[in-house]
């Protein structure tokens, strides 16, 4: 069995012999694999977190571990380590989708927006509110989904259910206020984003990531965790 598309390095651990086990995230789902010298001097730059990739995983039989190639078609962790906020963003990421998604089954949705934020890594302002976005994407694809439909005209969608996940309008909201978690308008409008409004979307997200990963018996990852708490602190 084989496979060869576009790949998203997740995680690489170092292996005997300069070999590294790589995570990657494709159109075909989450897939680990052996990569024959990954973790030498020449292939190690390939196989850092959040490169995307040429990639190629071949297999004798589908349940084997199998090996994977892969040749270097950005090198997303380099253009992020000019901006530690961005190192922040990518590592939080990746972590994010190598502990939630189940290996081995196809989240569209969830490689390509992640694609599409580490393709722009280095873009200016980028980074975090497509973060945010793709942090509701991947609870989608999970399971977890926010229902962010309704609202209309001057009683806008303002607030997120921390129990149903169910968005509500200001006048919906009424003397639960206190008890909803604040929904920011870029999460539902073409709307620029500031650094608040992305602090309230990554605080509404991990109230559901840590439902999501609390399923699979798991903290949520500690780049994520670490990435809202440097944030809160600006």
């Amino acid at each position: 069995m084989e496979w060869e598309g576009p790949a998203i390095v997740l995680e690489t651990i170092g292996h005997r012999e300069g070999d590294a086990l790589a995570t990657v995230l494709t159109e075909q789902g989450l897939w680990r694999g052996m990569a024959k010298g990954g973790a030498s001097r020449r292939q190690a730059a390939i196989w850092q977190r959040g490169n995307i990739l040429a990639a190629r995983w071949v297999a004798r039989v589908e349940s084997q571990l199998g090996a994977l190639t892969g040749e270097l078609v950005r090198p997303v962790a380099a253009l992020a380590m000019g901006a530690p906020e961005n190192l922040a963003i990518l590592n939080a990421a990746c972590a994010l989708a190598a502990g939630a998604l189940p290996e081995r089954e196809a989240a569209p949705l969830s490689f390509a927006g992640l694609l599409r934020l580490l393709a722009g890594i280095d873009i200016a302002g980028f980074a975090l509110p497509e973060l945010c976005r793709w942090e509701v994407v991947l609870l989608t694809e999970l399971g977890f989904g926010l229902d962010l439909s309704g609202g209309g005209g001057n009683d806008r969608l303002a607030y997120v259910s921390p129990r149903t996940g169910k968005a509500v309008t200001f006048s919906q909201a009424g003397e639960w206020v206190d008890r909803l978690l604040p929904l920011p308008a870029f999460l539902v409008e073409e709307v620029e984003a500031s650094p608040a409004d992305c602090l309230a979307a990554l605080r509404l997200s991990g109230h559901f990531l840590e439902r999501a990963f609390g399923a699979r018996h798991r903290p949520l990852p500690p780049a994520r965790v670490q990435l809202y708490e440097t944030l809160s602190e600006l």
